[in-house]
């Protein structure tokens, strides 16, 4: 049992020394131009995940979801977000495709996560991405106002979609 034990280790070191070998010697390529593996693509949004599982409070908004409140989380979507992130005529972002990782098209590819989880993304941004930590800027209102507009996008009130030309 012993030596299976000893096994187990060496070849964990083996992997992480490698996989260290191979980062730290330019085999991985760092252009923004490059798109990402799978294996970086699932580490990165795993590890987001679980950062935002362990630090984000699971709270619920407190405003409530007018089609007023809804209008403003779309202008300021529209003035602060659309360059990197779509219209919200569904026009996609050439600036936000060019950043690495690209951004995704919150519009044209609407978020499936809970408000709370937009609204954490929003205020404290996300690191090694071009993501501003918008809290720094913008009140908690606006940013739950823009929360609240992202997580219902595919389910607008017609006076929202009115307000967007829809």
């Amino acid at each position: 049992m012993r030596n299976f034990i000893f096994g187990v280790i060496v070849v964990i070191l083996i992997i992480v020394v490698g996989g260290l070998a191979y980062t730290l010697t330019g085999f991985v390529n760092t252009n923004s131009d490059h798109s990402p593996g799978p294996a970086e693509t699932w580490l990165a949004s795993h590890a987001m995940d679980a950062s935002m599982e362990k630090h984000a409070p699971h709270m619920q908004s407190p405003i409530p979801a007018t089609d007023a409140n809804l209008i403003d989380g779309m202008k300021f979507y529209t003035m602060n977000c659309a360059l990197c992130h779509g219209t919200v005529t569904k026009q996609p972002s050439d600036v936000g495709r060019a950043l690495y990782p690209p951004a995704p098209q919150l519009i044209l590819q609407p978020l499936d996560d809970p408000e709370w989880h937009i609204f954490y993304a929003v205020k404290h941004g996300v690191r090694w991405t071009g993501m501003p930590a918008w809290g720094k800027v913008a009140s908690d209102e606006y940013i739950w106002k823009t929360s609240m507009f992202l997580s219902r996008v595919n389910q607008l009130p017609p006076a929202v979609k009115q307000a967007i030309g829809k």
